[in-house]
């Protein structure tokens, strides 16, 4: 049987270097996925998520007829490279690029959303899987198995909406919806890592109080391990001054030090998501300041690109797994089965969100009734903010392969149906939700309305002339009674106003105590951001 010059360059490239056709073929996939999603632009119902995952299952469903059936893969999938090398460029260019002064003033209800909301809706997710299921005729799941699902479908993907959501028409908006999935991704993640540590042999009454602790000091550790780079690179940065002889080291400094936080979080066994992520804020917010022009407007477009490459590759995966006959034919349930699951995970992931994003903005409204804010969280940005979290994406399915296979391959009958069950949420929350995301926000928040509530955004805070933010907290050239006369109405407005006061102080002592240390212009001088 004779071979073309084309046939024995295939084998002897396959041969010599195994990898390299299939890396070389999904990088085309990749180039051409980039391609369509810029032809689709202006499209009113197709985002990059969807093309993503629509080119990957178109691509899948060729490799499949060449392949005979065989396989629908181009490479395995493992959720080391995804934790190590896909996820964080992109938790990182989300800190990065974070509208910072709109990010800390609604830091608590960010908080709440991203911390309260997860546990609300790991509970409600967990409780409910545990008692449908098996009326479904799904069994064999363990405890520990129903704690992982309710935070793996917790973990959200609110990339469609953000790309929809303009960030000076609504910034209230945007800022609720950007922040709280960045939030909700690391808090998902740091649950899952503390429910693995639970030891389900001997439950008793500490048990919720021990997987409490452990998720605060992960949370808490990793938050300050990020902090910590942060600030020894903007430090560096701004001493050494790199920008007098090479931007590309400043540069490569940002990009190694901003990874070597991850890499550190990862070997104490903290989160490496939250590490990373106020790493990227305390860089933009500190380094980015103490580099040349042209390094700090690249900085911005390189970390923008790695998160995007990553972003795509994880999508067009998804989109070639989900025609992974080996795992479908493995798994405990039939066709039916698997969509009656999963229309309960849907279901619950909807009540679980419900749940919390309601309320808690209910409260976020009682809180701020003395700040004398024209915007609150109406309520049609409140279904807004609940629509944004049902999809589900990346880190739902990096976590699921964590909990239920081994290196992206499983025998386990039980573990293939929550894999192709966890496959079927995401490609349907995406697609289906996705597609109506912007007809939704459109009809909800017409051009003018949401134009004039971000401007409404944009008036000055009463009582916070300019002034007041250069003073020292204390000032050691005034008298005791002064003093204390100035610490006496800080603590009234605290009681009043707590989200506004701590956001006023805390710029009095980032200007007095923090840039002249480690960078960034003075407040008077500051553009927005």
């Amino acid at each position: 049987m004779g071979f073309g010059i084309t046939e024995l360059l295939t084998i002897h490239l396959a041969a010599e270097h195994p990898q390299v056709v299939p890396i070389s073929l999904f990088i085309v996939i990749l180039c051409l996925c980039l391609i369509i999603g810029h032809l689709l632009e202006e499209n009113r119902w197709v985002n990059e998520s969807i093309t993503a995952i629509l080119v990957g299952a178109v691509s899948g469903t060729v490799i499949l007829l060449i392949s005979k059936g065989k396989s629908s893969h181009i490479l395995v999938f493992d959720e080391e490279l995804f934790f190590i090398y896909l996820l964080p460029p992109i938790i990182f260019n989300a800190g990065f690029q974070v509208k910072k002064k709109k990010f800390f003033h609604n830091f608590l209800t960010i908080m709440s959303f991203g911390v309260i909301g997860v546990f609300i809706s790991t509970f409600i997710i967990s409780f409910g899987s545990w008692w449908l299921f098996s009326k479904l005729g799904f069994k064999g799941l363990s405890a520990r198995d129903y704690l992982a699902i309710g935070t793996i479908f917790s973990s959200t993907d609110t990339v469609c909406t953000l790309q929809i959501l303009h960030q000076d028409e609504t910034p209230l908006l945007y800022s609720l919806v950007f922040g709280e999935g960045v939030v909700n991704d690391a808090t998902s993640v740091v649950l899952f890592n503390a429910v693995q540590k639970i030891h389900f042999e001997s439950l008793n009454g500490w048990t919720a109080l021990q997987v409490f602790g452990n998720f605060l000091y992960l949370f808490s550790t990793s938050t300050i391990l990020g902090i910590a780079v942060g600030l020894i690179t903007s430090f560096v940065l701004k001493t050494l001054y790199f920008g007098r002889h090479s931007t590309t080291r400043e540069l490569a400094i940002m990009v190694l030090m901003a990874y070597l936080s991850y890499m550190l979080a990862e070997l104490f066994s903290l989160s490496g998501i939250l590490t990373v992520f106020f790493c990227g804020v305390l860089m933009s917010h500190y380094a980015s300041y103490n580099v040349t022009e042209s390094s700090r407007i690249t900085s911005r477009h390189v970390f923008a690109m790695m998160s995007f490459i990553a972003e795509t590759f994880i999508f067009l995966y998804v989109g070639t797994d989900a025609l992974d006959l080996t795992k479908w034919k493995t798994s405990s349930l039939s066709v039916g089965g698997t969509l009656g699951v999963s229309s309960v995970i849907t279901l619950l992931v909807s009540l679980g969100r419900a749940a919390f994003v309601f309320p808690l903005s209910v409260l976020t409204n009682f809180m701020n009734r003395h700040t004398e804010r024209s915007e609150t969280i109406t309520f049609k940005h409140q279904v807004i903010i609940w629509w944004a979290g049902l999809m589900r994406g990346a880190v739902s399915i990096a976590l699921a392969f964590k909990q239920f296979t081994y290196s992206g391959v499983t025998l386990d009958p039980v573990n293939a149906a929550m894999v192709t069950n966890t496959i079927v949420v995401v490609l349907f929350t995406t697609m289906v939700f996705g597609f109506l995301t912007k007809p939704l926000v459109n009809y909800l928040l017409p051009h003018d309305a949401s134009h004039n509530t971000g401007n409404s955004d944009k008036r000055t805070e009463p009582g916070s002339p300019r002034e007041d933010a250069t003073l020292p907290l204390l000032s050691f050239d005034e008298s005791a009674s002064t003093n204390f006369n100035r610490a006496k109405d800080s603590i009234s407005l605290l009681m009043e106003q707590p989200v506004y006061t701590i956001h006023r102080y805390w710029r009095k002592f980032d200007d007095t105590y923090m840039r002249p240390i480690f960078g960034g212009p003075r407040r008077e001088n500051q553009p927005e951001c």
